[in-house]
């Protein structure tokens, strides 16, 4: 199974800009977006239903702000917006301190169901110091704090989650995210915050994890991960 999940920045940006030709060559199984700053009634194209996929927008009550997608080649059985917080769920999507808060219940219930799990999406967290290039300028910045580090620390230890990226790829500057400003995008200085997070059953799963950055769709690249299921 191959996944994909990229942050657009604008789904509309990210088309005009040739992500859903890619995608057809890139022949994903899932497909996770993020910030498609879109509502549904503004994606009757075509182009936003790319043909062999079942395509889920669940966009923000604030017109372009936010918004999320699946793509998937099988018909789910059941989809659903949001995870039951009010105060995100009207969003689309949010991160914060207070969200990681209300996050971590609702993930600790996921890993109690008698199902699998991989959580695609901008977590706008660098974990460790190799996920960014300027780490010890960035320690009291949104992004790198110790809290939300921390955070992650939790979610990959005592709960069990697994970063797919990291089973299988070790190295250093490996970045999903440039700053628009200066040479960041030319100079490789970038941070890696853009995850597929595994719950516990999947460990071991990953055989394959790429970066796409020969074109450039939004500041995120798109994180393609293989999967032997």
């Amino acid at each position: 199974m191959r996944i994909v999940t990229l942050n657009a920045n604008g789904i509309r940006s990210a088309q005009r800009k040739g992500f859903f030709e890619w995608l057809e060559r890139e022949d994903a199984d899932v497909v996770c977006m993020q910030e498609t700053k879109a509502q549904v009634d503004q994606l009757a194209d075509p182009v936003f239903h790319p043909r062999g996929y079942h395509c889920h927008y669940f966009g923000a009550g604030k017109k372009g702000y936010s918004g999320v997608a699946i793509y998937s080649r099988e018909k789910p059985v059941e989809v659903v917006a949001g995870f039951g917080s009010r105060e995100f769920d009207d969003e689309g999507r949010y991160i914060e301190a207070r969200f990681l808060e209300a996050f971590m219940p609702h993930l600790r219930a996921l890993k109690r169901r008698r199902r699998d799990y991989v959580l695609c999406g901008d977590w706008n967290i660098a974990h460790k110091e190799i996920d960014l290039r300027n780490w010890r300028s960035n320690q009291k910045n949104s992004g790198f704090l110790p809290e939300e580090r921390a955070w992650l620390d939790e979610l990959f230890g005592e709960v069990r989650y697994v970063d797919a990226f990291r089973e299988v790829n070790p190295h250093p500057e490996q970045y999903t995210w440039w700053s628009n400003r200066g040479q960041a995008w030319a100079k490789n200085v970038g941070w890696r915050i853009d995850y597929e997070v595994l719950s516990p059953g999947l460990a071991g799963s990953v055989t394959g994890a790429s970066i796409y950055k020969a074109q450039r769709f939004s500041d995120h690249a798109p994180l393609t991960v293989d999967y032997d299921l």
